[in-house]
This record gives structure tokens, sequence and C-alpha cells, in this order.
């Protein structure tokens, strides 16, 4: 089964990323602090002295920061999303009644 390259989307709107996008990244996150988490564990087993605390000390505070950071939810905007306002449309402006063009005084 052959990967699809994915090729770079830019944006060019104000639209806010998608729901999956979102819930992805958040997964990310969530799962690269608990892999962190799971070195303190261990590093806490392999190392002696005030770095086997402070590792047991990071390891329990983590799964704190790791919920706190997942489900912070979507992204805030600092401004809000500028609401589509049509142009007006543009309008003849009222001529005389006659057809003809009118001359100017003092044309022949």
């Amino acid at each position: 089964m052959r990967q699809k390259v994915r090729t770079p989307v830019f944006r060019i709107s104000a639209a806010p990323r998608s729901l999956k996008e979102d819930v992805r990244s958040r997964e990310v996150r969530y799962l690269v602090s608990m892999g962190v988490r799971t070195v303190c564990f261990l590093g806490a087993f392999l190392t002696h002295g005030v770095v086997r605390w402070l590792l047991v000390v990071a390891a329990f505070i983590l799964p704190y920061i790791a919920v706190v950071i997942a489900n912070a939810g979507r992204e805030r905007r600092s401004e809000p999303v500028p609401a589509f306002v049509p142009t007006p449309k543009r309008t003849l402006a009222e001529g005389s009644s006659s057809t003809a063009p009118q001359k100017a005084r003092g044309d022949v």
C-alpha cells in the first residue's frame, strides 16, 4: 500500500482549524507528556539521591499538567472573525429627461 505524499496547505482565510485537527493535536500533546512521565518514573528507579526525588515529583505533577493542556480546548482568537459585508451596488446617476446630449453655452 502506497502512502500519499502530503503537500503543505497554506491558509488563506481566517477560518479556524477543523475539529478533527484540533483533537488530534491535543492527543499528541497529551501522549508526549505521558511519555515524559514514563521516562521520569524509569529514571527514578535508575538514579539515587536528589535527582530520584525530583523525577518522582515530576512524574506525579505531569499528569495534572497534561490533562489541563489537553482539555484547554480549541485555540482562542484575539479578534473576532470579520463578518461578510457586501459592497453596495453601483448605480448610474440620474440624468436629464432628454435623450440627446446637451450643448454647453457658447457651442455652435
